[in-house]
């Protein structure tokens, strides 16, 4: 997986989704990232071969703020 971009409040992550991957796979992977992770549906793109790219986002919080000391 890429690094995540950080915009104001959000930090996004892309992802890639190989053409070979079903929509209940993909169903799955998206909702453990969700689940454990704390992350988001942002946008979805399917390509013309059957891939996908998808951003998950979710909400910074203060230990992945830079530089802040708690």
């Amino acid at each position: 997986m890429d690094e995540a971009v950080v915009d104001g409040d959000w930090e996004y992550r892309p992802l890639r989704l190989p053409a070979g991957v079903s929509r209940r796979t993909a169903t799955t992977q998206l909702t453990i990232h969700a689940e454990f992770a704390g992350w988001e549906l942002s946008r979805t793109l399917l390509f013309g071969d059957g891939s996908r790219k998808v951003w998950l986002r979710r909400r910074r919080t203060a230990a992945v703020v830079p530089g802040l000391i708690t």
